[in-house]
């Protein structure tokens, strides 16, 4: 078996509150580490102009920022993937990529939400530059401007309407519409552009998005296009745990301490559910650092009595 480096709290997650969570832990003086790569954050590839004090900001700026200070109060970083968490004497054991195991006394789930990808040419290289997965987080960038949303979902049909206060014209490209009657008559009574039964094929533009190509051979000259086709994250691994999910099974559901059904794990982030923003995965960061560190603290001073 391999050998098993032990730390107060590891951290999944490099995003904003996965880093917030190591700054608080960090601070506390208990050992932290944190996994993941900061560039599959959700906001790395964006602009953030609605976090207090930080205006028209890039969310790589944010979060390299973020690693420095979490880095300066003695959270250590590793760039690896999480493949299983055991628990085990009250303790935890984390399986990663490499084949290496590291023990928490504490784990903070903060992975975010995997958003779906269409993989499409064009998605990857225009992500950033027209293509988006949030349309809280990029409505209004798009003012006056024609953007697509593409999906079959609610997250799509409330996208595209939400995008009618931003953009000129507002397209909604669906293989099948799977919403609620009331929000079907809300979307087909209002002014987007509804095409059913499309796929995209492709996602043009050089510099940024000029268009998309469907299966039909169609085109939409737009300059922006959401893709909101639902999330998938970590929920394997929680529900293995027994952690608790919300009625969908999308979100792992908390108390206000961020503490997870599951004694000594926290989440925080997208990974609890909406909002999609920064302020807030950065709250939930701070409470679910500061209880996870409080956690370990009181274990070492309190151990459990064995039965």
């Amino acid at each position: 078996m391999a050998e098993i480096k032990k730390y107060d709290v590891v951290i999944l997650g490099t995003g904003p509150a996965g880093l917030q969570a190591a700054i608080h832990a960090a601070r506390r003086k208990v050992s932290v580490l944190v996994l993941g790569t900061e560039s599959r954050s959700s906001i790395f590839h964006h602009h953030v102009e609605n976090y207090c004090c930080v205006f028209n900001t890039t969310g790589e700026d944010i979060i390299k920022t973020g690693r420095e200070q979490a880095a300066a109060f003695g959270a250590e970083f590793l760039d690896e993937d999480v493949l299983a968490i055991t628990a085990e004497g009250g303790r935890f054991n984390i399986a990663l990529e490499s084949g290496s195991i590291v023990g928490a006394g504490a784990v903070i789930i903060a992975t975010g939400t995997a958003r779906k990808r269409l993989g499409v040419p064009g998605e990857k290289e225009l992500l950033g530059r027209g293509v988006s997965y949030c349309v809280e987080c990029d409505c209004n960038f798009y003012k006056g401007a024609e953007v697509a949303v593409v999906g079959n979902g609610s997250a799509a049909a409330s996208g595209a309407l939400t995008m009618l206060a931003y953009a000129r014209t507002v397209h909604l490209v669906c293989e099948a519409l799977d919403v609620s009657p009331a929000l079907a008559s809300e979307l087909r009574q209002s002014a987007v552009a509804l095409h059913e039964n499309r796929k995209v094929k492709e996602i043009t533009g050089k510099d940024g998005v000029a268009g998309l190509v469907m299966d039909d051979g169609s085109r939409l000259a737009v300059q922006g296009v959401f893709i909101e086709l639902g999330a998938k994250g970590v929920m394997e691994l929680a529900g293995l745990l027994g952690v608790q999910l919300d009625d969908e099974m999308k979100h792992i559901q908390t108390n206000k301490k961020m503490e997870t059904s599951v004694p000594g794990i926290y989440a925080a982030g997208d990974i609890t559910g909406p909002p999609w923003q920064v302020a807030k995965a950065v709250g939930e960061g701070c409470v679910a650092g500061l209880e996870a560190a409080g956690y370990t603290k009181k274990r070492v001073q309190d151990p459990p009595v064995k039965g």
